[in-house]
């Protein structure tokens, strides 16, 4: 081998975290919130070697962790060739300047790692817009004359210790492109909406896929409408939303649409740049709440999308539960009305799923065959602006009609079914 000839190796991390006991679980550090912050380390691409959890009271204003623990990194870092440390909160830019220089090694918040993520999965040029978005508003208030590290996103802004005049020219840069992102997703949104108004016009109630992250979602897409959207075992392994058309049993159309996954301690900066991605939620006229049955931490899971739901408005609509990897489990009992058991990989209960779906739609829809006379003219022009026509003849009598209704028009059509 060439003597200069470098490997590349993963970057090394390790990861911290502040457990006070008083604290919600959810938002507190934790044995499973470090776990998760491990997936999503090892998701961007990193080694862990090594996690700290310091017991305090409260998170330490100037440092996080405290000094004493963050000289124990410290001498870690230094044995173990450690390129990041990477703490299970979102920090204030101060904390990671002050932590960064206790430990000698450079220091991450659980916000960034999840942007940094969210960035390498994006796939098209909304998902690219909201991230960019996210970031930069994230470094926004980050960005003071000792902090030096917005070059990490990659545009090289402020990397030479900037005076005051270099720092209001890179506010005054990063705001002027946060307001041309906000000008370009509001195009796509405008987009997003007559696409909404035409699914309307045709008929077509939305059905949105809802979960944490890892639950699923994708892979019962991908059954029930063969999308071919990827499914890894990987925390936020779909990020752009996908919409496919799907009938359910009692013949009524609806748009089935995946959304990015839940996950506890989500940024506010993301939850602000993904709202269009994540009104497709709020817009829906059903969600299924897709969960993983086999987690150990199934109900924990459960509150954070219940949570993220109320915030977003949309904790009222119809939700049918799908506990999904029932073929992990030898058995299980839903524990919610309107739920059901399933596998999106053997497709075990998904015909009951779809039966919930139906029932769960907020205006029963009905497919019926009917036989209208060529004299009634006006009840066909009725018929194609409110009703979905799975297929039409003429014939000697008059038009024969397969068609979806809703409720009003099923009663006007109701004398001529066949």
């Amino acid at each position: 081998m060439n003597l200069h000839e470098t490997i590349e190796r993963p970057e090394r991390v390790v990861l911290v975290g502040v457990h006070t006991g008083c604290r919600n679980e959810l938002e507190d550090s934790t044995e499973e919130s470090m776990r998760e912050l491990e997936l999503l380390a090892e998701t961007a691409g990193a080694e862990v070697v090594a996690h700290f959890v310091q017991n305090r009271p409260a998170v330490d204003n100037a440092t996080y962790v405290g000094e004493g623990k963050a000289e124990e990194i410290c001498e870690f870092c230094e044995n173990n060739e450690i390129d990041i440390v990477i703490c299970d909160d979102e920090l204030s830019g101060s904390q990671v300047r002050n932590l960064e220089d206790l430990v000698k090694t450079r220091v991450m918040d659980r916000s960034a790692l999840i942007m940094d993520i969210f960035a390498s999965r994006a796939r098209t040029k909304e998902g690219k817009l909201q991230v960019e978005l996210a970031q930069l508003q994230y470094y926004l208030t980050r960005l003071t004359g000792s902090f030096v590290n917005l070059s990490r996103l990659g545009g090289g802004i402020g990397t030479r210790g900037p005076g005051e005049t270099k720092l209001e020219t890179d506010r005054r840069h990063i705001r002027n492109r946060i307001s041309v992102i906000r000008k370009q997703l509001d195009e796509v949104e405008k987009n997003r909406e007559n696409q909404r108004k035409q699914r309307i016009k045709e008929g077509m109630q939305q059905i949105a896929l809802v979960g944490y992250t890892n639950a699923g979602k994708s892979s019962l897409l991908n059954y029930l409408t063969d999308a071919g959207v990827l499914a890894e075992d990987k925390l936020f392994a779909t990020l752009d939303p996908t919409a496919r058309k799907l009938t359910l049993p009692d013949g009524s159309p609806v748009v089935l649409v995946d959304t990015v996954g839940f996950i506890r301690k989500l940024p506010h900066h993301l939850i602000k740049a993904f709202h269009s991605t994540l009104e497709e939620a709020v817009i829906a006229d059903v969600l299924v709440h897709v969960v993983d049955a086999s987690s150990p931490q199934l109900d924990q899971n459960t509150e954070v999308v219940e949570t993220l739901l109320t915030e977003l408005g949309a904790a009222q609509k119809p939700i049918v539960t799908a506990f999904n990897k029932a073929d992990l489990l030898q058995e299980f009992i839903p524990k919610k009305q309107m739920s059901v058991d399933i596998s999106a990989k053997t497709g075990y209960n998904v015909d009951r799923l779809l039966d919930m779906l139906c029932e769960a739609m907020p205006e029963k829809r009905h497919r019926v065959k009917v036989l209208i006379p060529y004299d009634k003219g006006s009840l066909i022009s009725v018929i194609y602006k409110n009703a979905n026509i799975n297929s039409e003849e003429h014939t000697a009598d008059g038009t024969l009609m397969d068609i979806t209704a809703d409720h009003k028009t099923f009663n006007l059509v109701s004398d001529y079914i066949v």
